[in-house]
């Protein structure tokens, strides 16, 4: 992974530069504030630079989608939240975003429309594959060539959007072999974050469920238990650290597999 500089404007810059991005890049409280997750959002700019995509993020006028709020049951919290981003985006003129995150994909695809939010929202794993469609990202094995990688399916990225093949084509043009495990795709286990668990203590049980998910793919003797969501990637690394199989597995997102490979 390159040491360069990273340097991105926000979209206020933009405008008062004249200026309009192709696309928004919608950061994420995880992608913002936790040290694991920032790692996932430079690889997602270093693609974004790498391909001259001209993008912006909101900086510190993007607040939390409301997502965890309204998981957790609080709907007044949630509209509160939305209804502040969205007043910026609309003020934007934003039109297209693209997300580190499978929970702000989803409510800023589904959920922020009935509150006047109207976007293209794609995910991360999705514009990588649009750009390797359409040649504007040549992808090399490089580190990962040969490598055994399961990839573990987001629930808010795979069972809520289906969004299946665009992680698991990046991973294979790696000239790596994907290995599934038995419950994938739309019959993924979620790695125990999803619906606010993220942020309270576990209830009263015999095991983990992101335990239980990570024993399941380090059954298959990965190289890259591969993620596509800064949760999965918590919850997925902790696991493996329950098992002490960090030396051996790696818990990687697909951006930072491509940034990795491509020596971004």
């Amino acid at each position: 992974m390159s040491n360069t500089p990273i340097t991105v404007r926000t979209m206020a810059e933009m405008m008062a530069a004249g200026e309009t991005p192709e696309i928004l890049f919608w950061v994420g409280c995880s992608g913002s504030f936790d040290d694991r997750a920032k790692k996932i959002t430079k690889a997602i700019v270093r693609i974004l630079d790498h391909v001259n995509i001209k993008f912006a993020i909101l900086g510190a006028e993007e607040s939390c989608n409301g997502d965890p709020a309204k998981r957790a049951g609080n709907e007044f919290l949630f509209q509160m939240q939305a209804m502040q981003n969205i007043t910026v985006m609309n003020g934007y003129g934003i039109k297209k975003i693209v997300t580190g995150c499978p929970h702000c994909f989803n409510i800023l695809k589904n959920e922020y429309p009935a509150l006047g939010g109207n976007y293209e929202v794609i995910h991360h794993t999705q514009l990588v594959q649009d750009l390797i469609n359409q040649g504007k990202l040549k992808v090399k094995g490089g580190a990962f060539k040969g490598k055994k990688i399961v990839f573990h399916d987001p629930c808010y990225l795979g069972r809520g959007n289906d969004v299946y093949e665009a992680p698991r084509e990046i991973i294979q043009k790696l000239d790596s072999e994907l290995a599934e495990m038995k419950r994938s795709r739309a019959k993924g286990l979620c790695c125990g974050a999803g619906g606010a668990q993220m942020f309270k203590e576990a209830e009263p049980g015999n095991k983990e469920v992101n335990v239980e998910r990570t024993e399941e793919a380090l059954a298959l003797n990965p190289d890259v238990i591969a993620v596509a969501c800064p949760f999965c990637n918590t919850m997925m690394t902790d696991g493996v650290k329950n098992f002490n199989k960090e030396d051996k597995t790696k818990v990687l997102d697909i951006a930072e597999l491509i940034a990795q490979a491509n020596d971004l």
